[in-house]
């Protein structure tokens, strides 16, 4: 397939800047890929889509102030963002600058610290913090969030709240797992009452999320890598739920794109028994239309950027034709698009690969 495959005009009025007034406030569209029908509903509303005893697997982490601005010993204005933390010390990140810095030379960051850059792997630098404190207590104190870069406005103690989920757990995203974005403790309560079952996997999301897909054939592409984590207690419950036959819903892409890489690492393991694995790993994992899912049954998620490898991913899941009309219909109807935006609930279709 091609890249322009995935294009589709958006009016500027429908990208959010802003969250809705309360969480739970969203609209959500919900598709069945089954059979195309689209229904408008609005999130508070989601437990009653879901059965007792389905499993819903969230992405617990946790967004850092990954945005830093700082001066190179010549004086030049730089900006880094992080990309992902290696230690106490060390991260890979973007930076921007007139001239890109040299390994060995030394950054003023916030005014406040100094760090060396070490080398540079393609588009990234790896950085030294020096000093004691660690990377995480700096970027906290100094640091700003990374909103994504269709959000206008610089991020204020409002974003500070909202773009963050209301059970963010391990410290390492540089971009928020949006789809959880719209739970509050009224909706977890109401799943609960309904007899939902609730694990976590925790993928750290990285800056590549929002790059769009720049080759024409979209088997060209080469995805950023992200690290993830799941335990053997969440990998029980998976387990549990398909013996039983019951659906396993992700919510986000995130979360979908951490259980589908441990299904494809369990079986690249010939764990015969074993449809998940267990720990931690990277993923570059590209989902396109005809891909095998083996885990996920349903998928909660936002409206993605056009051309973009998230687009392609619930295109994959849901069928590329019921996603293109589900677009077309929201667009009508004026749903809010991208992170602080309206949600959609996708079926998996048995014919995604059309």
């Amino acid at each position: 397939m091609r890249t322009q495959d995935f294009d589709f005009y958006l009016p500027e009025a429908l990208i959010a800047q802003h969250p809705t007034s309360s969480r739970n406030a969203s609209k959500l569209l919900y598709v069945d890929g089954q059979s195309g029908i689209l229904s408008d509903k609005l999130f508070i509303d989601f437990a009653s889509l879901l059965k007792a005893d389905d499993l819903l697997i969230f992405n617990d982490t946790r967004v850092i102030k990954a945005r830093l601005f700082g001066t190179k010993a010549t004086g030049g204005q730089v900006e880094v963002l992080v990309e992902r933390v290696l230690d106490n010390h060390h991260i890979l990140a973007h930076i921007r600058a007139s001239r890109a810095p040299k390994a060995g030379s030394t950054l003023r960051l916030a005014d406040a610290f100094d760090a060396q850059i070490v080398g540079r792997d393609d588009d990234l630098f790896h950085v030294h913090f020096l000093g004691d404190i660690t990377v995480l207590d700096l970027l906290e104190r100094y640091g700003a969030l990374p909103l994504p870069p269709y959000i206008t406005h610089d991020a204020g103690v409002q974003d500070d709240e909202r773009y963050q989920t209301v059970y963010a757990k391990h410290a390492g995203a540089v971009a928020a797992p949006t789809a959880g974005l719209h739970f509050d403790e009224t909706v977890l309560n109401a799943l609960t009452a309904k007899g939902v079952k609730i694990a976590y996997v925790t993928l750290h999301v990285g800056a590549g999320t929002f790059q769009p897909v720049r080759v024409d054939n979209i088997k060209d592409h080469k995805m950023h890598s992200e690290i993830y984590h799941i335990s053997a207690e969440t990998v029980t419950a998976i387990n549990n739920a398909k013996q039983a036959g019951r659906n396993i819903i992700a919510v986000g892409t995130t979360s979908l794109r951490a259980l589908e890489s441990a299904a494809q690492k369990a079986l690249s393991e010939s764990k015969a028994d074993a449809l998940i694995a267990a720990g931690s790993g990277e993923t570059s994992i590209f989902i396109t239309p005809g891909f095998d899912f083996k885990i996920v049954d349903k998928l909660l998620t936002n409206f993605h950027l056009p051309k973009s490898t998230l687009l392609m991913l619930v295109s994959a899941f849901a069928g590329f034709d019921a996603i293109k009309q589900a677009y077309a219909h929201a667009i009508q109807k004026e749903y809010r698009f991208f992170s602080y935006g309206d949600a959609m609930f996708l079926e998996k279709s048995n014919h995604a690969e059309n």
